[in-house]
């Protein structure tokens, strides 16, 4: 049987047709009739198609073929260019046409260029490295910011958290309120046409406007699946992308919300005691906590899950701060510790406060002059830097290298009131020596602002004092008051004064001195800020925190103080060139 299956492997090969010349390529053809061109070489006939396949595009469309004619010369010349050529070449290009622009201003625009540069790429890189690269005190007009107070109908208002344009406050009859910042007052009523207004501008709205309000039920402590707070309120903080608002309170709850319709995402039963201080890690929604259980714990707010718990401190956390890196800063209450906790190496680095500058008591009453018993607030300037407030009156720069304060700036709001004798002794006639000497104003809030030279603290003395880093990065320089015209106001009151005691009563409403309507009535017991406008060139808008009452308990009651919360405009005075133009030009 034969068959292909069982021949042999040599016939199963079928013999080839005798090899003869490769059929020709067609060569398109152009609408002009050209003569059949002869057999070439490979290359030489890909060369010729490429040209007819040209040639007929450009005869179909004339216009073009002219306007590219040019064109078409210098991509030849540049065909056999490489990419690091061809880059070079457009970048020659380029400033050959930013050239022509210069020449037709009149102005050389090649040193502002190169600062903008500079300074932009410095900032970029001080930026990442965590340090200090932006020094916007002295280009505030501190004295010229405008107030504005807003309240609802809650008791003493124990935090504060911006996420622009958005408010939230919090205080102490479970409240969470959202309020809506107002635009500038040359944004409100933008001009929608070319002719000119017959009526004058309304007058700008100041006041925020409330969006929503949450309240809680004490009422429901027994019940483990309500979502809500069921005892005072005492902190808040808002996420940067604006996607969740977070409250810790009295009850040991922290609860994540929806920022938009405040709807609770989820509550944490984790800690143990009172939750004091939140703070998220600047442009992540990774967020610490801390906690009267002397305790950090950190969370991630992307998957609504706890990650680990911090230990250390040897009293109540009562504050914290975070910036960029994956790291933050706590303070210890009366164990006078402030501790920079490195989550990835798993590592803490301990300040021991409690000691005094000496060297700067001059103008101080040495009785006045108060140790260090509880540290409260804390703020961090930079990856490196930061300061804390105490209630012994005084605000103390840290450095990360050293475990000694770089600088104190002692009794930075002033004393209070000395007592009359009636009041200190229980003697009918009591002698002014058993008086005792008049005692500094605690530090109740503490805010910087990220990345800068700029420090707020707030107190009961009814100021916002606002404060700049040197530039040896080494003191703590007062750069004035919030909303302050007056020259009369010392900016550091030192000891007690005539200026001091006015202050006093401008707060206390049962005094019959007149007090001056941007007085905040009330002790300052947070402050947020944010800048308006790309890079701050609109200003500083700064929210603040009021009660009648300190945020932690009724240690001290201010008489006639309003609960609720003030904001200042600060505008900018110190114009800066920005790509060649002038801010507000």
């Amino acid at each position: 049987m034969s068959s292909f299956f069982t021949l042999p492997g040599a016939q199963k090969k079928r013999k080839r047709a005798p090899t003869t010349d490769p059929p020709k390529k067609r060569v398109a053809t152009s609408k002009s009739t050209r003569a059949p061109s002869k057999p070439a070489p490979a290359a030489k006939k890909r060369i010729e198609r490429d040209e007819s396949i040209s040639g007929s595009e450009s005869e179909s469309d004339e216009g073009i073929e002219e306007n590219d004619a040019s064109g078409s010369s210098s991509e030849s010349e540049n065909e056999g260019e490489t990419a690091a050529e061809k880059r070079l070449r457009l970048a020659e290009r380029y400033l050959e046409n930013v050239r022509q622009e210069v020449d037709e201003t009149g102005f050389n625009a090649e040193d502002v260029d190169r600062d903008i540069i500079a300074e932009r790429l410095q900032e970029d890189v001080a930026e990442l490295k965590g340090k200090v690269y932006r020094k916007i005190a002295p280009e505030l007009a501190v004295d010229q910011a405008s107030h504005t107070h807003f309240r609802c109908d809650t008791l003493s208002t124990t935090s504060v958290a911006i996420c622009a344009p958005f408010v939230y406050t919090v205080s102490k009859d479970r409240c969470l309120v959202k309020w809506k910042l107002q635009e500038l007052p040359a944004n409100q009523y933008p001009q929608t046409t070319k002719k000119k207004p017959k009526k004058p501008p309304a007058p700008p709205r100041r006041r925020p406007t409330k969006v929503a309000i949450l309240k809680g039920n004490h009422k429901k402590s027994q019940d483990k699946g309500y979502q809500g707070h069921v005892a005072d309120i005492l902190c808040v903080a808002a996420s940067q992308d604006g996607k969740f608002v977070v409250t810790g309170g009295a009850d040991k709850r922290l609860i994540i919300y929806d920022a938009k319709s405040l709807k609770p995402l989820r509550v944490f039963m984790h800690h143990r005691d009172a939750v004091t201080g939140l703070a998220f890690r600047r442009g992540t929604n990774q967020l610490y906590s801390a906690s009267k259980d002397r305790t950090v714990k950190v969370w991630s707010l992307d998957e609504l899950a706890y990650i680990e718990t911090l230990f250390g401190h040897q009293d109540e956390v009562v504050d914290i701060d975070a910036l960029a890196q994956e790291r933050c800063v706590s303070v210890g209450a009366r164990d006078r510790t402030a501790r920079l906790w490195k989550v990835v190496e798993e590592t803490q680095l301990v300040f021991r406060g409690g000691s005094i500058d000496k060297k700067q008591t001059a103008n101080i009453n040495p009785r006045s002059l108060a140790h260090e018993g509880s540290m409260d607030r804390v703020a961090m300037i930079d990856d490196e830097l930061f300061v804390t407030g105490s209630d012994n009156g005084s605000i103390a720069l840290w450095s990360i290298q050293k475990k000694k304060p770089l600088y104190i700036l002692p009794q930075a709001h002033g004393l209070e009131q000395p007592l009359l004798p009636t009041e200190a002794s229980a003697e009918e006639d009591p002698s002014p020596k058993v008086v005792p000497a008049p005692q500094p104003r605690w530090i109740t809030a503490l805010r910087t602002l990220p990345y800068s030279d700029l420090i707020l603290s707030g107190s009961w003395d009814g100021y916002v004092r606002v404060w700049k880093l040197s530039e040896d990065k080494k003191r703590i320089e007062p750069a004035g008051i919030l909303g302050n015209t007056s020259a009369d106001v010392d900016a550091i009151p030192n000891g007690v004064s005539a200026d001091d005691s006015e202050d006093e009563m401008a707060v206390d409403s049962t005094s019959g001195s007149k007090s001056p309507q941007w007085l905040v009535n009330g002790i300052i017991n947070d402050i947020a800020l944010f800048e308006r406008g790309e890079r701050g060139k609109d200003g500083l808008c700064v929210v603040v925190g009021v009660g009648k009452d300190h945020r932690l308990g009724r240690w001290k009651r201010i008489k006639g103080g309003k609960n609720g919360a003030v904001v200042f405009e600060v505008p900018r005075t110190k114009t800066s060139l920005e790509n060649g133009t002038v801010n507000g030009e």
